[in-house]
């Protein structure tokens, strides 16, 4: 099982969430967690111990936010096929994804884990740099291969009757 698959996985995405997720305000409300996540662990220097119910907010945040939103009026947005590809690409063991497509996210994943261990690091020190640095890594990581899989997406669907169908 792809480390991808065990991410999933562990947030209980069945079809129906997927679709929920596919709403744009999803997609882009997503964008609020990790400013949301960096705040909550750095405002241990603030609140102490209590620095651990808004980080645990943000946590919830991050496991409710594929659910909140209702299913999208059409899929035919980037947002929605930003989705739509990634589920593509999780499911890529049962059905093959064209070779162009192998490559490019699993280094911008690489990008986007770097910049989330720079993240990481800034927030433990307290250091305003590497955690700016490590969050623009992680967003240029995460948008650009949302970017990709819109393209993946289109890809698959012009061979996948199961494709093209999510695609209303």
């Amino acid at each position: 099982m792809t480390l991808e698959r065990k991410i999933a996985s562990s947030f209980s995405l069945d079809d129906a969430t997927w679709l929920r997720h596919a709403n744009p305000w999803s997609v882009w409300s997503r964008n609020t967690a990790l400013p949301l996540l960096v705040l909550a662990a750095w405002s241990r220097t603030w609140i102490g111990w209590w620095w651990l119910v808004p980080f645990g907010l943000a946590v919830l945040w991050v496991w409710l936010n594929p659910r909140v939103f209702p299913r999208p009026a059409s899929t035919d947005n980037w947002a929605s096929r930003a989705v739509l590809g990634e589920r593509v690409w999780l499911d890529r063991k049962r059905i093959p994804i064209p070779p162009q497509h192998r490559l490019v996210p699993h280094l911008l994943s690489g990008v986007a884990a770097l910049g989330a261990a720079i993240t990481i690091w800034g927030v433990v020190e307290l250091a305003l740099w590497p955690t700016i640095l490590g969050s623009i890594l992680v967003y240029a990581g995460k948008l650009w291969f949302l970017d990709r899989m819109v393209w993946l997406y289109e890809d698959a669907a012009s061979s996948s009757d199961e494709y093209r169908s999510w695609l209303y």
